[in-house]
């Protein structure tokens, strides 16, 4: 045994006792340090730049959001293309189209047409007086022939292409309704953003006369409209809309610089990290929240006569891109806080980080009696740990920050791979020690 007493050593105690006796050397060679005076001004300017990033951070989902409702149509078709198929939205344009069509056709004057013709049939008095009497039956027969076959054009696929085509269409419409302009397919009219149904009317007028019923063929050309936003408010979400089209792309940016500023300015910056990560996660919570809160306070301002239903599935599908990139947000957050966390002092973080270096050293003192020979690869690991964990780190941050609408899902799994990156750094971090090199000798002879 030498000296030192490392030769009973494993290869992965010979690296946590290397480890400690660097840091002893660091903090004896820095010999007592004086107490760091915390200067107010600099604590608080920490807290108001952690929280601003926080508020930018809010500011910066919706901007994206923004940003890809208005300007990705791609995104957009994804984001309306659904509500061709939701029965809310089917219903109140089945019962809209119908309203259109039975508007446009005469009910009296086909019971008097009826009744004229059975006249000159020489039909009895008493039963032409009755047939004078049907304004009610057949107007209900009527809406009954019409509302069917508009639920027929309306749940039909063809329907949904249509739906879809046509918002495909009006995309750049929506944009210019959005920016306070106007354009005949998506118009912005009072406080409305409205597509126009003619041409399902158009298709129901061509099904009825198809059927037989020669009188649709009297329809004329209806533009009637489909309100899918309305609220007294437009006008000012008109301006924000652009404000935040125009921001989309810094914001992002911005609020990451302010929270490294943040977190730069104080004194604990490990502190300051964690800190930062749940105020932005904080902020999550309360844009999700107030998602909701709006929802209820927008389906209370709606016109009368509109669908609350309908326009509640409109409301849900324009945000469900938002209240995704608000889950994204708070999990990164919140995977962010913990790793901080972890990587601090207290007696759980080390208890932790000594659990899984031991469990993984375990597994590769294994592997190396099995006959595994990491040699150069575990020497320059070992040589490069730091720098491996910082590339690890940047490579995660480059495809968050580069992925065009990162969901929970990919934050979760850019996690994920980013633990198995540590730990297969862990695992080649295996330096050649004297003590590995002369029982390897000893092996051999």
């Amino acid at each position: 045994m030498s000296d030192g007493g490392d030769e009973e050593l494993s290869a992965s105690e010979h690296s946590e006792l290397s480890e400690l006796r660097q840091r002893v050397n660091a903090l004896e060679s820095a010999g007592p340090s004086p107490t760091k005076r915390h200067h107010p001004f600099r604590s608080f300017g920490s807290v108001l730049l952690i929280l601003l990033a926080a508020l930018l951070s809010l500011l910066s989902v919706v901007a994206v959001w923004a940003n890809s409702i208005v300007q990705d149509t791609d995104r957009y078709v994804d984001t309306v293309g659904p509500l061709a198929r939701d029965p809310d939205v089917q219903k109140a344009v089945t019962n809209r189209v119908t309203s259109a069509v039975l508007a446009q056709i005469d009910v009296d004057a086909l019971v008097k047409e009826l009744t004229d013709a059975a006249a000159q049939q020489g039909v009895p008095p008493r039963l032409n007086q009755l047939l004078g009497d049907l304004d009610g039956p057949i107007e209900n027969g009527l809406k009954e022939l019409v509302s069917s076959t508009v639920e027929r054009v309306v749940t039909s696929s063809a329907f949904e292409s249509v739906w879809v085509n046509a918002n495909r269409r009006a995309h750049a419409a929506l944009d210019k309704a959005l920016t306070g302009q106007s354009d005949s397919a998506v118009k912005l009219e009072n406080n409305q953003v409205v597509i126009d149904l003619g041409p399902i009317v158009a298709d129901v007028k061509d099904r009825l006369v198809d059927a037989g019923f020669s009188v649709a063929e009297k329809i004329p050309a209806v533009h009637t409209s489909f309100v899918v936003f309305a609220s007294e408010d437009v006008g000012k979400i008109k301006n924000y809309v652009r404000v935040l089209e125009i921001l989309g792309g810094w914001l992002p940016v911005i609020a990451l610089l302010v929270a490294a500023a943040g977190v730069y300015t104080a004194f604990n910056r490990r502190h300051a990290l964690i800190g930062a990560a749940l105020a932005v996660f904080v902020a999550m919570l309360v844009l999700g929240i107030g998602l909701t809160v709006a929802r209820d306070v927008y389906l209370d301002k709606l016109p009368p006569g509109a669908s609350q239903a309908a326009a509640g599935s409109v409301y849900d599908a324009l945000v469900k891109f938002l209240r995704a990139g608000v889950r994204a947000l708070a999990a990164l957050a919140l995977f962010t806080a913990a790793g901080a966390f972890l990587s601090g002092p207290s007696r759980i973080a080390v208890l932790t980080r000594t659990a899984c270096r031991r469990s993984i050293g375990g597994l590769r003192d294994v592997a190396t009696s099995a006959g595994l020979r990491l040699g150069a690869v575990g020497r320059f690991v070992h040589r490069y740990k730091r720098w491996i964990g910082a590339v690890i780190l940047l490579i995660a941050a480059v495809v968050l920050f580069t992925w065009s609408y990162p969901t929970t899902t990919v934050v979760v799994w850019t996690a994920v791979i980013t633990l198995v990156g540590f730990a297969i750094r862990e695992f080649l971090d295996a330096p050649s020690t004297p003590a590995t090199d002369s029982q390897a000798d000893a092996a051999a002879h």
